[in-house]
């Protein structure tokens, strides 16, 4: 089953939004009985850099990093200035109204539970 779709802007998996440039987050995504896990890592975000917006069947994670000034001369810089952003096309196999989100150490944690009507059930017999 399809259930959760991703939606990648280009070839390199980075876009470019006003003057900072986003990358796609890696994800992991796995099946319960009850509801799809999705885990972003998204290093350097906060819960308070982070939106998660849903709209119709689209899921888009956006994961802002702080900017550190550092202090003094900078002599050598490897890491960039750079935020997340990844979007995914949701089935309606999930009940979108009971999505629960955390976030805990960098790492975005989104569970998608399943609507009713998909979910294994026992049939009894009479």
């Amino acid at each position: 089953m399809n259930t959760v779709a991703d939606k990648k802007s280009d070839s390199q998996n980075v876009t470019r939004a006003a003057d900072r440039p986003f990358v796609a987050p890696d994800v992991n995504i796995y099946e319960t009985d009850d509801a799809f896990v999705l885990q972003a890592d998204m290093p350097g975000v906060t819960k308070g850099g982070l939106e998660v917006t849903l709209e119709g069947n689209t899921l888009a994670l956006v994961g802002r990093r702080r900017e550190e000034v550092p202090r003094g001369e900078v002599l050598y810089q490897e890491s960039r200035s750079t935020d997340y952003r990844r979007v995914f096309e949701l089935d309606p196999a999930i009940d979108t109204e009971k999505i629960s989100a955390e976030m805990h150490q960098g790492m975005l944690t989104l569970t998608l539970p399943k609507a009713a009507r998909v979910k294994a059930r026992k049939i009894e017999i009479k």
